[in-house]
């Protein structure tokens, strides 16, 4: 079992091509072992609390979520069943409110990152998972690359085509996540970067007054940017109906000694 942390960190999201948009917002986000009890007194696990993380929320069905035992049902399918410990990192709910455009469950061998599930959600009640890994479960270096076809409707200022870049930076005192859509013409930089420290009631209690309503705030701030996107003249696609595999796979991955990441 893993001490529960929180990252105190920064995200930002550049939109590339014709129509150019930029913004950069701190965020608290937790990584727990999702199977442990361990936690400070305001941090509880499936029980209202200041901050929380319930696992109706994450693993499978949006809302009707399985936690981790969805998490290692798939990683087993996929083709990894032991030797591993798992942890998630997720925005908490606050106060009984939880919205997460991105959580990430990884599984790590010691502290090799050998997976990562990315479990995306977008404003309009839907979800989708795309499964990282090199192969043989290789460890994944800071410097790797993992593609993945795009299939999912998150921005509705973006096309469904074209794929992802995922790059995993997990150190034992930061994590750097970067997360590139590319579809030709134009795309979109996503970034979460921040340092590892201990979850305690002191550091949740900072977060709360640094950026109060936690998730709501989130949810508030990605409407606040459509309605910015709009005014710049952004085109607004419709919600399609989702894909019916809630979770896509990696494509062949391009390995540090091919590919660096690029900016």
């Amino acid at each position: 079992m893993i001490a529960p942390e929180h990252i105190a960190g920064q995200t930002v999201h550049a939109r590339r091509g014709a129509l150019k948009h930029r913004f950069r917002y701190g965020v608290d986000y937790v990584l727990i072992d999702p199977e442990s009890p361990r936690h400070p007194r305001l941090f509880s696990r499936n029980r209202f609390n200041l901050f929380a993380v319930h696992d109706r929320n994450h693993g499978g069905i949006r809302q009707a979520g399985q936690g981790a035992l969805w998490a290692r049902e798939t990683l087993e399918n996929a083709g990894l069943s032991e030797g591993y410990s798992l942890r998630l990192l997720t925005q908490p709910a606050f106060l009984g409110f939880s919205f997460n455009p991105v959580s990430f469950w990884l599984a790590c061998r010691e502290d090799a990152l050998v997976a990562v599930i990315a479990e995306v959600n977008n404003t309009f009640g839907d979800r989708h998972n795309y499964l990282c890994h090199l192969p043989d479960f290789a460890p994944i270096a800071a410097t790797d690359v993992i593609t993945a076809h795009k299939v999912f409707h998150v921005s509705p200022f973006q096309e469904i085509k074209g794929g992802y870049r995922f790059s995993f930076a997990i150190h034992t005192d930061r994590i750097a996540i970067r997360i590139l859509h590319d579809n030709g013409q134009e795309g979109l930089i996503a970034t979460l970067t921040g340092a590892r420290r201990k979850l305690t009631n002191g550091s949740i209690l900072r977060a709360t007054l640094r950026r109060p309503f936690g998730a709501l705030r989130t949810l508030i701030l990605i409407y606040a940017q459509a309605l910015r996107l709009k005014f710049k003249g952004a085109r607004y696609r419709p919600r399609p109906e989702p894909p019916k595999d809630s979770l896509s796979p990696p494509q062949i991955p391009l390995t540090s000694s091919a590919k660096k990441v690029q900016s």
